[in-house]
């Protein structure tokens, strides 16, 4: 027995490096470079050596090198996930697919668990601000709106109660008054540009007849 632990203590020992650099890269601001034995070995977020307290003369087992590995992946996928949300917020299942592209699931879930933790994404918000930009700059009929979040992973209860109060004629004569329509057109083709524009916005016949005849009697 004692032959076999000093067995297994020599296996560690072997198993165990020194870390005799660590340098900050030149040509990416953040990342550094770990050098064991003499030797580069592998990069990591600066945040990562900083977090577990990497140090010049300390050893590492192969166990602590995954460790930092791990932990330096879900950093970058961090930093990926933070400027996707530069742009304009976005749901889980948005960020969950874009990740995932690029990173194990595992990571992205631990990166997602991070976010809805600091509130940086979280659906309900999500869905009122895409409401709020389509109202704004893009108006949609009630349904179009629906399928566009469904589509984004918004559960429908979410969606049901974030759509709540849209008038689609209303949404329709917004978006209508945003249609580039020529000055001289006669009425049939003012009606056939208007209803097309405003049927691939997703509003239904009643409601794009009502706005036709709107705009044309506001015109007149």
């Amino acid at each position: 027995m004692k032959a076999g632990g000093e067995f297994s203590s020599l296996l560690v020992f072997f198993s165990m490096d020194t870390v005799t650099g660590i340098e900050e890269q030149k040509r990416r601001s953040g990342r550094v470079n770990v050098f064991l034995s003499g030797s580069f070995a592998f990069s990591l977020e600066r945040g990562v050596v900083l977090e577990h307290g990497l140090s010049t003369g300390q050893t590492l087992t192969q166990a602590q090198m995954d460790e930092l590995l791990r932990a330096d992946g879900v950093e970058k996928c961090l930093k990926a996930a933070l400027r996707l949300l530069s742009y304009r917020p976005r749901s889980v299942l948005e960020m969950r697919e874009r990740l995932c592209r690029k990173y194990a699931r595992e990571t992205v879930d631990a990166v997602l668990l991070q976010l809805e933790e600091r509130n940086y994404v979280d659906d309900v918000a999500f869905a009122q601000f895409w409401r709020e930009s389509r109202e704004s700059f893009n108006p949609r009929s009630r349904r179009m709106l629906t399928a566009e979040l469904r589509r984004k992973g918004i559960r429908m209860d979410v969606v049901s109660d974030v759509l709540e109060g849209i008038d689609d004629e209303e949404s329709a004569y917004n978006a209508a008054k945003k249609c580039r329509r020529g000055t001289e057109e006669d009425y049939e083709k003012f009606r056939n540009k208007l209803a097309a524009f405003l049927g691939r916005r997703g509003f239904d016949y009643d409601v794009i007849k009502a706005t036709v005849e709107r705009l044309w009697q506001e015109r007149g």
